[in-house]
C-alpha cells in the first residue's frame, strides 16, 4: 500500500519505520526539508499543508491508498473530498477534521456525548477571553484551538495573567484559526493517556494506561502502567470507546483523561500515536503504538495487546538554538542496563525543543517511580550542542 504521511516529526518517523518493516510505501510530507520521517521514507514532499491547492496537488501526484495525518496544521476539510475519491483517510475524514481543532472535539465530547469535561468557554479576542475567565473562574487554563506539544498553553491565576495568556496563545497557535479555549482548572490527582485501538472488523482494544508529567504544556516523562482503580479504568475505557466510535474509522487514538476525586474527566484526543505513548518503544507491550496504528489502518487483525514490562520515557531537550545540533553523552546512556534511547534527527534545535527520548524498562514488580527516575537520569546524560 502507498501511504501519504502528513507531518514528519518523531512520531511520524517511528510510524514510517513500522511501515517499512512490513513492506509499505510511505511518502513523508512536511513544511521543511530533512524532517525526521523524511529520513526513512521512500519519498518526500515539502509544502505548506494549510495550502489546500498544494495538498490537492500532491494527493493527485501520488494517488495514495491512505492519508495519515501526524500534525494539526492541515487543511483537513479537504479530507472529505479525498474520501469520496476512494482514498482512506486515517482514522476518518471526520475524525481528522474534528480533532485537529479543540473546539470540534470538545463540543462532541461534552455536548453530544455527555462526557464529563472541565467547564469551558471559547474566545476570539482578549475581551472575550476576559469574559470566559469570569465564567469558568480562576485558576484556569488557556490553549489555542490549534496547536501541538503545549505551544501557546498557559495557566491564568490572576487578572494580570489574562492579556499575557491571550498573546502567548495567539503566538503559539498553528494554522489560521485565531481562537482559544479557556478551561476551568480540574483538581486532578493524575493524568493518563489511554491508547485506544479501533479495528475495522475486530473489537476495540486498549493499552495499559500511561501516566505522564507535563511542563509548559508538553510532556516530560511518561510511564506505563499508570496507577488507576478498576472503576476509573472502566469509566475511561467507556468514554474512549464512545468518542472514537462517534468519530469513526480505524487506527490508534491517544485519549487523555484527568483522574480526580469526583471521577474521570475527558481532556483531549489525538487520532494518531501520542507523544506520551513513546514509552511503548521501551518494550512495555507486545506491539508499540506505531505498530498498532499501522496494523489497525491496514486491517491486520490484532488479537490482543499484552503488557510485558513496566517502563518509562523521559525527553531529551535542547537548551538553545542551532542549525546543526550535535550530541554528547550518547556513550553514557548506552552503557546503562535496561535502557535505550532515540535521537530524532531534527535538523535544527531551539530552547525546550524535544530532540530525543530515553527509554527504560524493568519487571512489572519494579517500582514505577524508580523506573521513571532512571529514565530522567538517563535523559540528563545527553547534551544537545549548538
Amino acid at each position: 500500500m502507498k501511504i501519504l504521511l502528513l507531518g514528519s516529526g518523531e512520531l511520524g518517523k517511528e510510524f514510517v519505520i513500522a511501515a517499512q518493516r512490513i513492506g509499505q510505501i510511505v511518502i513523508a510530507v512536511d513544511s521543511y526539508e530533512n524532517a525526521p520521517a523524511m529520513q526513512v521514507a521512500h519519498d518526500f514532499e515539502v509544502i505548506n499543508m494549510l495550502d489546500g491547492e498544494a495538498l490537492d496537488r500532491i494527493v493527485a501526484k501520488h494517488q495514495p491508498d491512505f492519508i495519515v495525518p501526524e500534525i494539526e496544521a492541515i487543511r483537513t476539510e479537504r479530507f472529505y473530498d479525498y474520501e469520496k475519491q476512494g482514498i482512506a483517510v486515517v482514522p476518518s475524514a471526520k475524525a481528522a477534521n474534528f480533532t485537529m481543532n479543540r473546539k470540534a472535539i470538545r463540543d462532541l465530547a461534552s455536548k453530544e456525548l455527555g462526557l464529563k469535561t472541565a467547564n469551558y468557554r471559547y474566545a476570539t479576542t482578549a475581551d472575550e477571553l476576559q469574559k470566559g475567565v469570569e465564567a469558568v473562574g480562576m485558576p484556569c487554563v488557556v490553549k489555542p484551538l490549534m496547536s501541538s506539544s503545549g505551544k501557546g498553553q498557559s495557566t491564568i491565576k490572576t487578572e494580570s495573567d489574562i492579556e499575557k495568556a491571550w498573546n502567548y496563545a495567539v503566538e503559539g497557535s498553528r494554522g489560521d484559526v485565531v481562537e482559544v479555549i479557556v478551561e476551568a482548572f480540574v483538581k486532578f490527582n493524575s493524568e493518563i493517556t489511554l491508547l485506544t485501538v479501533v479495528q475495522n472488523n475486530n473489537p476495540t482494544l486498549f493499552c495499559a494506561p500511561i501516566g505522564h508529567r507535563q511542563e509548559r504544556g508538553d510532556y516530560q516523562e511518561s510511564w506505563q502502567p499508570a496507577r488507576i482503580s478498576d472503576a476509573a479504568l472502566y469509566e475511561a475505557q467507556d468514554m474512549a470507546e464512545k468518542v472514537t466510535e462517534a468519530l469513526g474509522g480505524a487506527g490508534l487514538f491517544g485519549v487523555e483523561f484527568f483522574l480526580a476525586d469526583d471521577g474521570v474527566y475527558f481532556s483531549e484526543l489525538s487520532p494518531r500515536p501520542h507523544d506520551t505513548g513513546m514509552v511503548t518503544l521501551a518494550g512495555t507491550q507486545n506491539f508499540n503504538e506505531f505498530e498498532l496504528h499501522l496494523r489497525a489502518i491496514l486491517s491486520l487483525p490484532i488479537f490482543e495487546i499484552t503488557l510485558e514490562k513496566a517502563g518509562a520515557s523521559a525527553v531529551i531537550l535542547a537548551s538553545e538554538n542551532s542549525t546543526n545540533p550535535t550530541y554528547t553523552g550518547i556513550e553514557k546512556i548506552a552503557s546503562l542496563p535496561k535502557t535505550d534511547f532515540r535521537i530524532f534527527g531534527k535538523p535544527t534545535s531551539r530552547s525546550y525543543r524535544r530532540m530525543g527520548v530515553a527509554l527504560v524498562n524493568d519487571t512489572l514488580e519494579t517500582s514505577i517511580e524508580e523506573i521513571v527516575e532512571r529514565a530522567k537520569k538517563a535523559a540528563s546524560l545527553v547534551t544537545v550542542n549548538s
